[in-house]
């Protein structure tokens, strides 16, 4: 894993960071799934962010950490990050700023908890402590975690007395959701009138799921007093963690401290697979509850476990049972978690009609997340009598694990050797939440469109161009600067050379870009979707620490397409515009803080490796026809008219949410609070195919043209 190249987003972290998660976070028995919304279900970001926002506590969710870093070691980190960063060298005192800066948003990201008179109190003491950290003392900490106490005893002394016999729903209530577009509060009564605003959306939620107020109202005072007890457990050594996050984070949005279980988190995405007893969990009001169970792992093969399903205590193998009531998910998982071939023993609490109380041991094993691999799915059309066959691919991700002989390279590969037989007649590579992965299978995926050829280069911080291509043998290098690595390329490799349309969205990044920018840049394909991608345009490198410290996911260089530009900030512009449900939102590298900026380099169009193509180029006079004729149809299109409406009410809001429209709006997505995942997933798929039924349209025009 040492040096492994990976191209990722922080996905819904980067965008969704000022929403805590603890009370609703995801997990699969071996590692957290934050992304349920954005990666898995593809619905609308702006009802994402409603769903979210049901499901706050109003303070971040301070995790356990395997181990948290000490402060004599800090000095050591932050020399290794810089010494490694693509432009930040040396601590400025701008850094210095960012770093303070980045630290009060991990401790409070959704303004809660500290006051604005606090921020006069609270950042002189991080200054004082990141000089101490030169020499291992951190001690100064101790009045941050002092204040931090009292202001969650404070807060959660206040939700007691908001929920008391007078509490009623507002449904005319209105919350500012944007964290960056809300101050801090000025004195105890707007502190008063923002938690009873959280409370309002937070009871929404419950009602939602079936709970009474009166209970909905107990469940809210045991999780403030839950969220109280966790800050009181951090001390005052365990926010050195956050200082470490805090100090990758003021860098560039990319470059991040890792602790050992988002290392390897991290490390599970990248795979594809774990081992555990194949569960997907979430946290509520104390209890761990099971979700849904992943076909083939051991969970569903016992048969005897459900969604719904609470997990009260769990043993391992010869050892007694530990009650995980009220614990942190993070560890339950934790706890769950193991080799393939180990024993875990749950103990069930299951309420129906009656309450049910069992033990059931599960044999950990290998589980794939096959829902994350590539995937083909086929359209038809018919004209004049002729039927048309055309083949949409969805890659979620850039995957890969050599160990497992895993790669969506040849996943993709065997998609298209179907789609051949199938004998389709174009394809869709559906990359609209795909944000990013692994540098090479993006780059070897891109050859089975394109060819031999250059896919991409990387510039580093002394300025040396490396160039990625698919069996290309050319030399060129120039002036010492330009280098190439080729990556195997079979002459005999299964290359579809017909028509190619590719869609994308706001939240297509990295890896996605690399691939869609060369495609576009080699004239190979439409580009269809949001007027941009996200704009992520930097190249991370992920290391591990010694000491099972975690690892750091470093920024040293940025990314080039083709013809010499980057992606960074810019994204890759679309050919064919499609009204995306939050085309308008804030999302993207230019809404991220700190991001680098652009740069290019001379063009490497020319370096093909071969000097014919055996697929027709794309020119603009097809594109713009094909342009006309989508605008034409979306015209006409019921659903795409509703989406352009609530495109322009959700500017109009600003980001306030009204508790009556939140209502409207599940109620309008089918959605009713006690939805399943997989009954997401399918409701998220009907409400995304708009835009796959448009971008077939799209290729059925360009196989039909003249």
């Amino acid at each position: 894993m040492k040096g492994r190249i990976v191209s990722h987003t922080r996905e819904a972290k980067n965008n969704l960071d000022h929403l805590p998660q603890e009370n609703k976070e995801c997990a699969i028995a071996n590692g957290k799934n934050r992304t349920i919304g954005l990666r898995r279900n593809k619905m609308s970001l702006r009802v994402i962010r409603l769903l979210l926002i049901l499901s706050l506590l109003l303070l971040p969710g301070y995790s356990s950490f395997a181990e948290d870093i000490k402060c004599s070691r800090l000095p050591l980190l932050f020399g290794r990050i810089l010494s490694n960063h693509y432009s930040m060298k040396t601590i400025t005192r701008e850094v210095r700023h960012q770093i303070i800066e980045q630290m009060v948003k991990h401790l409070d990201p959704s303004k809660t908890l500290f006051y604005e008179s606090d921020m006069g109190k609270v950042k002189p003491v991080l200054q004082k402590v990141f000089i101490g950290m030169q020499s291992g003392d951190c001690a100064s900490l101790k009045q941050v975690y002092d204040l931090m106490v009292l202001r969650a005893r404070e807060n959660e002394s206040m939700v007691k007395k908001i929920l008391g016999p007078d509490f009623r729903i507002d449904e005319a209530m209105e919350l500012q959701f944007d964290v960056k577009k809300r101050p801090y509060a000025k004195n105890q009564e707007e502190k008063y009138a923002l938690l009873s605003k959280f409370l309002q959306f937070q009871i929404e939620n419950d009602l939602l799921e079936g709970i009474d107020l009166a209970e909905s109202k107990k469940q809210q005072i045991h999780r403030y007093e839950l969220q109280t007890s966790r800050v009181i457990q951090r001390t005052p050594e365990k926010l050195t963690t956050i200082l470490a996050e805090s100090f990758a984070n003021a860098l560039d949005p990319h470059t991040e401290y890792l602790s050992p279980d988002e290392f390897e988190d991290l490390r599970i995405h990248m795979k594809l697979s774990l081992e555990g007893i194949g569960a997907l969990l979430k946290s509520i009001n104390g209890f761990t509850v099971i979700e849904e169970l992943i076909p083939g792992g051991g969970a569903e093969r016992s048969g005897l476990l459900k969604p719904k399903d609470k997990i009260i205590a769990v043993a391992q193998k010869n050892e007694p049972p530990v009650n995980v009531i009220d614990m942190e998910l993070r560890d339950v998982v934790k706890m769950i978690r193991g080799k393939k071939g180990t024993q875990v023993t749950l103990t069930i609490l299951r309420q129906a009609e009656r309450t049910v109380r069992f033990n059931i041991t599960i044999v950990r094993d290998k589980i794939y997340m096959k829902d994350q691999e590539a995937k083909i799915t086929y359209e038809t059309r018919k004209l004049e009598g002729r039927s048309y066959r055309f083949g949409v691919i969805e890659l979620p991700s850039f995957y890969g694990d050599t160990k497992e002989n895993k790669s969506c390279f040849q996943d993709m590969k065997k998609l298209l050797e179907e789609a051949r037989k199938q004998r389709v007649d174009g394809i869709v590579l559906d990359l609209s939440h795909n944000t990013g992965g692994l540098v090479d299978e993006a780059v070897r995926t891109a050859g089975l469109f394109i060819g031999k050829g250059g896919i991409v280069a990387t510039k580093d911080s002394n300025d040396s161009v490396t160039i990625l291509a698919n069996g290309s043998t050319a030399d060129i290098t120039r002036n010492g600067m330009r280098k190439i690595i080729t990556l195997p390329f079979d002459p005999s490799e299964t290359l579809f050379t017909g028509p190619l349309v590719v869609l994308t969205s706001r939240m297509s990044a990295s890896a996605s870009e690399i691939v869609a920018g060369a495609l576009q840049d080699y004239n190979r394909a439409v580009i269809i979707g949001a007027d941009h991608t996200f704009g992520k345009g930097s190249v991370q490198e992920l290391t591990p620490l010694p000491r099972d410290m975690g690892g750091i996911k470093i920024t040293k260089a940025l990314y080039f397409l083709p013809s010499g530009r980057s992606t960074q900030k810019t994204g890759v512009v679309a050919d064919v515009l499609l009204p995306m449900p939050f085309s308008q939102e804030d999302i993207g590298e230019t809404s991220l803080e700190y991001p680098l900026p652009p740069q290019s380099i001379v063009p490497f169009l020319g370096i093909k490796g071969e000097k014919t193509r055996s697929w027709t180029p794309v020119n603009k006079l097809k594109i713009a026809e094909l342009a006309e004729k989508s605008k034409a149809r979306i015209a006409k299109n019921a659903k795409f008219a509703e989406i352009i409406k609530d495109n322009q009410e959700a500017a109009q809001k600003n980001g306030i949410i009204r508790l009556a429209d939140l209502r409207k709006e599940m109620k309008k997505n089918g959605l009713t609070g006690q939805d399943t995942p997989s009954e997401l997933r399918q409701k998220a798929k009907e409400h995304f195919a708009p835009f796959t039924n448009e971008s077939v349209n799209i290729l059925f025009d360009m196989a039909t043209m003249k």
